[in-house]
């Protein structure tokens, strides 16, 4: 990201703003079909050509075209109603059939058009915007950031460059470079509420949430019925650990857009979050007939099937996701997770050894597949997992307890009751203590051995087992006296 350019556009456009709004040219056909192509918000548009009013008059004949690039059926009736002049737009060209490529997201064949429209006019900021808008949806930020650059320096006093340029930063994380896009947006023109959009995002960005959230309710005051924007607070309210809040947010961005499916998947993980897990499966399959080609809605709804206890439709769900999208990474965990309630460990070892190739520090899954392994009688391997696990997580006691029961598996008695010892000092619970008697069973150390299920039963004296085990001992320490 070239960011030292863009200190020298920034003092471009401070001192250029006023002479641009003081001159500002009557909104041509082309603008328009570059604006909906660069995804600049109906009501933006419709304010500029009340701003700027319209070089030709909005005829029939181009209410086809404009809807084909996006355009709501009030914006083209709002166009239609502007009579300044009395020529008729042409309402066709390059610039309606590129806008049309992009809302269809063809967003490859438009780029290829927007390159050759530039060879022959490179010097026109509509024709910049628009490529940055193209590479921006197809997560190319350092060439998008060149063509939006080009277009400010073109265009100086366009607010809407900068709130791009504002949001390439916050999708690269440099939120103090998207804060000041946002604000110079808004220095051009405060009355714009995408500028407080993506000024919202930035501080977000920044974990400055308060801030964040003012920002959008500035956005908001200027354009109320903004979906996306309530989304975003959605996100904001989750990073600030306000899950009722931010619930509500998703509810009214889905009351405003019934078809956004981002939502209904946000939706579903702040319900996660507050243990609705009904309720967030309700909103992940919504989510999932919305677009039903998306990897994280699957692996979400998977995730919460398996918390559900419901292994079945776990499997299925997972196995669909790598069916479809088979680069996916994660759910693996979790999968194995599921198999492992079936009983099947070939399949839960299978998937923890992906898992562990996707992320060898996950001291988790190092223990997991160390436990599956114990249960698939592998103990020689499930020795090595667990001691990595151990290795990676040395206050995990579930790993110590593991290691220590492999050690015992393959006779190694000294070394067990060391793990057996360590869970116990991480985890006094009274199966660690029983783990441990088990183990000084195993080495004839019959008196310490009954002081630790003596210690076990007193800690769990429902449990049976123990006072059983007791006896056992008791009997044994008598005989061998």
């Amino acid at each position: 990201m070239k960011r030292c350019l863009w200190v020298s556009l920034l003092l471009v456009a401070a001192s250029s703003s006023l002479l641009a709004r003081q001159n500002s040219t009557s909104l041509s056909p082309d603008a328009i079909f570059w604006s909906l192509a660069g995804d600049i918000p109906a009501s933006r548009i419709e304010r500029l050509a009340r701003e700027r009013g319209l070089a030709c008059r909005v005829t029939a004949a181009c209410a086809s075209p404009l809807q084909k690039a996006g355009a709501s059926t009030h914006l083209v009736q709002t166009l239609q109603s502007f009579r300044e002049s009395s020529e008729s737009c042409a309402c066709a060209g390059g610039a309606p059939q590129i806008a049309a490529l992009i809302h269809d997201k063809k967003f490859a064949t438009a780029e290829n058009k927007l390159r050759s429209l530039l060879r022959d006019d490179a010097k026109n900021p509509w024709l910049h915007f628009a490529l940055g808008a193209v590479l921006r949806q197809q997560e190319n930020f350092d060439d998008s950031f060149d063509e939006f650059s080009e277009s400010a320096r073109l265009m100086p006093g366009f607010p809407e460059t900068h709130s791009q340029l504002s949001y390439l930063f916050y999708r690269l994380d440099d939120s103090d470079h998207a804060i000041a896009e946002a604000r110079t947006a808004l220095s051009i023109d405060p009355k714009n509420a995408e500028a407080y959009r993506y000024l919202g995002l930035a501080l977000y960005s920044d974990s400055q949430y308060d801030a964040a959230l003012n920002a959008f309710q500035q956005s908001l005051a200027r354009e109320a019925e903004n979906a996306d924007v309530y989304y975003d607070m959605g996100i904001t309210l989750r990073g600030q650990g306000d899950l009722r809040r931010a619930a509500i947010a998703y509810q009214h961005a889905l009351k405003l857009r019934p078809q956004f499916w981002e939502a209904h998947s946000n939706l579903g993980v702040v319900l996660h979050d507050q243990g609705r897990l009904d309720d967030a499966v309700t909103e992940y399959l919504e989510a999932k007939r919305l677009a039903p080609h998306e990897a994280s809605v699957r692996n979400n709804l998977g995730n919460t099937y398996c918390d559900k206890g419901q292994f079945d439709h776990a499997i299925a769900e997972f196995q669909d996701l790598y069916r479809q999208s088979p680069e996916w990474e994660g759910g693996h965990s979790c999968l194995a997770k599921a198999y492992m309630a079936k009983r099947d460990y070939p399949s839960a070892i299978r998937e923890l050894r992906t898992a562990i190739s996707i992320n060898p520090a996950g001291g988790a899954e190092h223990r997991v597949l160390g436990q599956a392994l114990l249960l698939a009688g592998k103990d020689e391997e499930a020795v090595h997992e667990l001691q990595v696990a151990v290795t990676i997580n040395p206050d995990s006691s579930l790993a110590h307890h593991f290691l220590g029961t492999a050690l015992v598996n393959t006779q190694h008695l000294a070394e067990a009751e060391k793990e057996f010892r360590q869970a116990l000092r991480l985890d006094p619970s009274a199966q660690n203590h029983y783990s441990l008697a088990a183990c000084l069973m195993a080495l004839n150390r019959y008196e310490e051995a009954l002081g630790e299920l003596e210690t076990a039963s007193r800690l769990d004296p429902g449990q049976d087992l123990y006072r059983t085990r007791m006896q056992e001992v008791v009997k044994l320490i008598t005989a061998s006296r």
